[in-house]
């Protein structure tokens, strides 16, 4: 049984030889994502008390309103993972193209690349709803000392090493994976430890909570529109309950605890789907294979899914097993 004492740092110790390339240089990459995101808490915490409310007018390169938040979570894991020289390069949501970063003696020496979604449902901090920051980490593909290249953030989502979330909620907390099951450490605010809370986290095969925005309803695919309406039909143990917070995070988090299935599909506005493979889809699907769920974009697994632009954009199903089998076998049948 997990000591439920642990702090994240004894546990990236403890665990570093189930790292593929052990050398160390993960352990203090997954490091400084902890310090960048206490950063981040702390000004997610004064919300309402400074003003980091609101948006700055300008919009990121999906066109999005960028919130303050936003800019200020972006440049806070940028920074923190630029000063390390742990990385050899930084691809954002909120950026328009990937960062080259230099390591010692201005050689581009280091292995990993990381991919990040700063502030997921930012929109929500205006009206205190938990929000949260996606990561992913892959080994780069580019000679050691070279600069980095698109190929190195264009890789599939099985080639992670590494992936993981942090929800800046009622209590913070940071879930990552190396490819060896899924575990979530709390932050004591008081000491600014996290510690080891919800080890070896697994999604229950069936669940009973679907999240999607139904307010999209019209626009969905005729298979999701079945699938809804399979959820909300008064039979064995259904209907199921409807939860949708907005906040991808927020939402993911508490169907891997609760069991349920999360859709965020295509629909005649965006045939391409909204979230990003890269910065939301590839990490989290990676989380939900190892928690035992499944992912997929309604017909093939997201994680096999070729990359061909940074901002791509896919339809996205993830969460319990058996409830996910069942929305991909209404999309199959009204394909």
């Amino acid at each position: 049984m997990a000591n439920k004492n642990k702090t994240l740092g004894e546990f990236i110790i403890e665990n570093q030889e189930e790292f593929k390339y052990s050398s160390g240089e993960l352990s203090r990459l997954i490091n400084s994502i902890r310090l960048a995101a206490k950063v981040v808490n702390h000004e997610v915490n004064k919300a309402g008390l400074v003003d980091i409310l609101g948006a700055v007018g300008d919009q990121n390169i999906q066109g999005e309103d960028q919130q303050k938040l936003d800019v200020y979570a972006n440049e806070a894991f940028i920074k923190t993972l630029t000063n390390r020289e742990i990385v050899c390069g930084i691809a954002s949501e909120e950026e328009d193209d990937f960062i080259t970063i230099k390591g010692r003696n201005e050689k581009n020496d280091n292995k990993y690349v990381v991919l990040i979604d700063p502030l997921d449902g930012s929109s929500n901090i205006d009206v205190n709803v938990s929000v949260g920051t996606i990561f992913s980490i892959y080994r780069r593909i580019t000679p050691s000392g070279s600069p980095v290249t698109i190929d190195d953030f264009l890789q599939p989502g099985n080639r992670q090493v590494a992936a993981g979330y942090i929800v800046y909620g009622t209590s913070t907390m940071i879930v990552y994976t190396t490819g060896h099951g899924v575990n979530g450490f709390t932050l004591n605010p008081a000491i600014g430890t996290y510690y080891l809370s919800h080890p070896n986290m697994k999604f229950p095969k069936d669940g009973h909570i679907y999240s999607v925005n139904e307010g999209n309803y019209v626009h969905f695919p005729q298979g999701v529109k079945d699938y809804i309406k399979y959820c909300q039909k008064e039979e064995g143990d259904r209907p199921y309950t409807a939860r949708y917070i907005g906040s991808m995070v927020s939402d993911f988090h508490r169907n891997l605890i609760k069991g349920g299935i999360y859709i965020y599909p295509s629909t005649s506005k965006n045939p391409d789907g909204k979230l990003r493979l890269l910065y939301e889809c590839n990490p989290m699907a990676l989380l939900t294979e190892q928690a035992g769920g499944k992912a997929s974009d309604g017909f093939n697994r997201i994680l096999d899914i070729e990359p061909t632009k940074l901002h791509q954009r896919v339809p996205f199903f993830c969460g319990s097993v058996n409830m996910m089998e069942k929305a991909e076998e209404f999309m199959k049948n009204a394909k």
